[in-house]
């Protein structure tokens, strides 16, 4: 694909924001919260171990971005630092991308710091990464490759 005539750099890496993570301190509390007051439904939940949370996605309307609402499984996961440091509350932008690898290579050479090595498993079998808050103007940005399905 040709460069972007107005940056110079390659064409987007992403394809749409995939979710909004959401910090919450009880998830069962927090999925009745969403229910009753702003009519938004669970569609998908799971605890992710290897990242130390009990997670549910939100679908909002008719289209494909979600709202994930992350509740900590211990006092030392990493979102249970997170609301202990910032309280309760956004806590992450996430990118769909079509190769998980590629981008975080090419953020890399862009001078941006990732926080793995390589991917992890993501919701639902997706491969994720993270570009760290300090280089991304204080916002956590994962960057979501879907499972095949």
């Amino acid at each position: 694909m040709p460069d972007d005539a107005r940056t110079g750099l390659p064409p987007e890496l992403f394809s749409t924001i995939d979710h909004v993570g959401i910090a919450v301190p009880d998830l069962d509390e927090a999925l009745a919260f969403y229910a009753a007051t702003f009519g938004i439904h669970s569609v998908h939940e799971e605890t992710n171990a290897e990242q130390g949370v009990r997670e549910a996605m939100l679908a909002v309307g008719d289209g494909t971005t979600r709202i994930q609402l992350l509740a900590p499984l211990t006092p030392d996961s990493t979102i249970a630092k997170f609301i202990g440091r910032s309280g309760p509350g956004l806590q992450q932008l996430a990118f769909r991308v079509a190769d998980v690898e590629a981008v975080s290579a090419t953020l890399r050479e862009r001078g941006l710091r990732l926080l793995y090595d390589e991917p992890r498993r993501g919701t639902a079998g997706s491969r994720v990464n993270f570009v760290h808050p300090k280089d991304a103007g204080g916002v956590l940005v994962e960057l979501v490759e879907p499972a095949a399905h």
